[in-house]
């Protein structure tokens, strides 16, 4: 079974997407805003996709604020790491936000929230995980 990890600060969302990809996706799902954790995760192979909150209010990394931009590009340019798909999720969803924040990021997808589509946003995230 394919595991999918939720970066993600707020506990309703990560509920919410939690719930989709386990009922509807037949996924199993771990959660954390915890940087150091998520980069653990990632490099023991116990997740098979990220999908990465752009806006993390608490999350600190070796001392430093950072939000789901900065750690998508601490895996991305981590040779253990930079394999794994990550799909941005954000509320922001202005016009060019997507190919900014894909850009910067180095991220593999961007969904907008809220996830209104709930077959749609586990088909976008199966899509990921049948390139392997």
């Amino acid at each position: 079974m394919k595991t999918i990890l939720i970066v993600e600060d707020d506990q309703v969302n990560a509920r919410v997407f939690s719930k989709i990809l386990t009922k509807r996706g037949g996924l199993a799902v771990k959660h954390t805003e915890d940087v150091e954790e998520v980069v653990q995760i990632a490099r023991s192979k116990e997740a098979d996709l990220i999908l990465m909150d752009v806006s993390l209010a608490r999350s600190v990394y070796e001392g430093k604020a950072v939000d789901g931009i900065k750690i998508t590009q601490i895996l991305k340019s981590d040779p253990q790491t930079n394999k794994i798909p990550i799909i941005l999720v954000t509320a922001h969803a202005m016009s060019g936000d997507r190919e900014n924040f894909l850009s910067q990021s180095g991220a593999d997808g961007y969904i907008s929230k809220p996830v209104v589509d709930h077959q749609k946003f586990v088909s976008d995230i199966k899509s990921f995980l049948n390139e392997d």
